[in-house]
């Protein structure tokens, strides 16, 4: 159903565009639902350049033709994401100019402690959710080490942080992705799991998918770094800003380059319901990129549970290592921005 559900969108967007990839897709996905292999498959489909935002666990209504759906009025059926699909239309017009997205990312986690090879993984299905008991060794070390004493040592180094006690494990995937019959390619994930505990056999962690063999390091919320992420994205827009607005001057003067000037139709953001005033002990910190640089324009937005992210087009100067290396496409503890532009076709 997953591959069914990536080839729809790579059909819909060729029949309107002539390419496989949309220019961008707003997705929400069921809270009940496991977001990670359709977000793997869909990175894998899909061009670099297409951008996909949204909200990880949502509850939402649609309509698909002549077709809506409230899905919790019904416990016979239910939908596991839906898709909003902006494709470009290739029979547009003559004269109509064009709309293009820019997506930023600010994130609002940190690496603590050393990172860990799974050594022993049991996956553990309840009537609560899906959940991965593990152990580990420390990398470069033989010594498997049980959950306690991993939790042990990282609360060791967050001796002096101060509120935001949740943790999270961020996983170092290598995974084979492939749709139907296509060929397969070998991609890299970062995936971050809620940590849930431990004793002194397993640490537990949040959901499915790891194995024996992957490498992950613990992460924590942290507000100053999610602050310092916050004002990046906001240099960067004031930056796209202060060009677009030079290149308006030259046009409105006459003088005209390869590239047309852009204007600002609006902006969204998804970000996590865990931070705001109570995290950043300030408010309006993440609406701030928006507010500070086009004041006046349209935006919107909500607070998720897990936010979607992926084909980020303005540069992060603050992503990690891991970050740089590996595809990552469901965040935590972010806030994940899209303005959309408008570029008038050419006199």
């Amino acid at each position: 159903m997953v591959d069914n559900f990536v080839m729809d969108i790579k059909d819909y967007a060729t029949s309107i565009s002539g390419c496989a990839s949309p220019v961008g897709i707003i997705m929400f996905g069921d809270e009940d639902a496991d977001q990670k292999p359709v977000m793997e498959k869909l990175d894998h489909a899909m061009s670099s350049d297409t951008i996909i935002i949204g909200d990880e666990r949502a509850q939402f209504l649609y309509r698909n033709g002549v077709e809506s759906r409230n899905d919790y009025e019904s416990s016979e059926y239910f939908s596991a994401a839906v898709a909003l699909v902006f494709a470009r239309d290739r029979d547009k017009p003559c004269g109509t100019g064009e709309i293009q997205f820019h997506a930023a990312l600010s994130s609002g986690v940190s690496a603590v402690g050393p990172r860990y090879k799974a050594v022993s993984v049991k996956k553990i299905v309840s009537g609560t959710g899906h959940t991965t008991w593990l152990t580990a060794r420390r990398e470069g070390e033989h010594e498997i080490q049980d959950g306690q004493r991993i939790l042990d040592d990282i609360n060791n180094e967050l001796v002096n942080q101060v509120g935001h006690p949740d943790l999270y494990i961020g996983v170092t995937e290598q995974r084979r992705c492939f749709i139907g019959s296509q060929k397969s390619r070998v991609m890299t994930f970062l995936v971050f799991h809620g940590v849930m505990g431990g004793d002194q056999e397993y640490l537990f962690a949040d959901g499915v998918g790891i194995r024996t063999g992957d490498y992950f390091q613990f992460y924590h919320p942290d507000p100053s770094a999610a602050l310092s992420s916050c004002s990046n994205v906001s240099k960067n827009f004031r930056n796209l800003n202060l060009d677009w607005s030079s290149r308006n001057c030259l046009h409105a003067r006459g003088v005209y380059d390869n590239v047309c000037n852009k204007e600002l139709v609006g902006g969204f953001v998804f970000s996590c319901c865990g931070r705001g005033e109570s995290f950043f002990e300030r408010c309006n910190v993440d609406s701030s990129p928006f507010l500070d640089n086009f004041p006046g324009f349209p935006m919107a937005g909500i607070f998720c549970r897990g936010e979607i992210g992926r084909g980020f087009s303005v540069f992060n100067a603050d992503e990690g290592q891991e970050e740089r290396t590996s595809h990552c496409c469901l965040h935590v503890y972010s806030a994940v921005y899209l303005l959309v532009s408008y570029t008038p076709a050419h006199p």
